[in-house]
């Protein structure tokens, strides 16, 4: 049983949209919030064709499709919100941005309404700091794709209440995931050390070591990885690995989280990964994006 009745989620772009999927496949009610309409209709048409190509596969029912779709609310008034037990936002990866929302929604729940955020590269305390009752914010880090990955970090910030971890992890637990407890640190657990690691990666293939394919098969037969670092990054979005380790690089000071030049240019370029159709694996080859 979840340790929450009633769920919020703040965003239905990819992450929040998945995060909402997966709470409602765990049978408990979720209502996603938008600025717009549009937002909250394509949101829910993303899940609809996620869950009906789980029909195709044979993962999910149809009648299965049904009841998670039903379970799902949605609405842009903010106001709707103020029953939820636990409040998950998933908005973009802005300061600014996510305090203003939070604050909006600390004004309306509950004062023991639960609020966490998904943010991979901000800090936990910091967001924590602007908001009030501070005890009962905290991190969970879902991956992408959030049906799919199995794996949540539950993020400690410095002012957490031990008694939220906890609940957040059963919470975790219940929704038929695998909850690691984590402290507040640049990009957390997982993405602490994947980072310097996709860094490297990407400065070798600007030095030439290896072709892209040639290094993600090396990689992935060598140390048996379902996927390839370069086919990672183009899944993850290149802009959202540079976002990520470049804010890691100005907490840290490390140069191991610094961005390198290739990075950089493929996302001034444009070049995001599948968002875009075009990346380091997908669309036109890195040499041949450059010149």
């Amino acid at each position: 049983m979840s340790a929450f009745g009633s769920v919020a989620v703040l965003g239905l772009g990819l992450m929040g949209r998945g995060i909402t999927q997966t709470i409602a496949q765990a049978g408990v009610p979720v209502t996603a919030l938008e600025v717009d309409r549009a937002r909250l209709d394509a949101g829910e048409r993303a899940i609809g064709d996620f869950l009906a190509e789980g029909v195709r596969r044979g993962k999910v029912t149809e009648q299965q499709r049904t009841q998670v779709l039903g379970r799902i609310g949605l609405t842009t008034d903010v106001e709707h919100l103020a029953d939820a037990d636990l409040v998950i936002e998933a908005v973009m990866e802005n300061r600014e941005v996510k305090i203003d929302i939070l604050t909006r929604v600390a004004d309306v729940v509950g004062p023991n309404t639960v609020i966490v955020t998904n943010t991979s590269a901000l800090s936990v305390t910091d967001l924590a700091a602007a908001l009030p009752n501070p005890g009962r914010i905290a991190g969970l880090h879902f991956f992408n794709p959030a049906p799919l990955m199995p794996v949540v970090e539950v993020v400690a910030a410095m002012q957490s209440d031990p008694g939220v971890v906890d609940r957040l992890a059963e919470f975790v637990d219940a929704i038929g995931k695998t909850a690691v407890r984590v402290k507040d640190r640049p990009g957390f657990l997982v993405n602490r050390l994947l980072m310097p690691y996709l860094n490297d990666v990407v400065a070798e293939l600007d030095a030439e070591l290896a072709t892209a394919e040639d290094i993600d098969t090396a990689l992935k037969l060598g140390l048996g990885y379902r996927m390839g670092p370069l086919e990672l990054l183009d899944l993850i979005g290149l802009d959202t690995h540079h976002h990520a380790t470049g804010s890691a690089y100005r907490a840290t000071l490390d140069p191991q989280y610094a961005p390198p030049p290739l990075l950089a240019q493929m996302v001034a370029a444009g070049y995001h990964g599948r968002k875009t159709g075009r990346g380091f694996r997908v669309g036109r080859n890195t040499k041949e994006s450059m010149s």
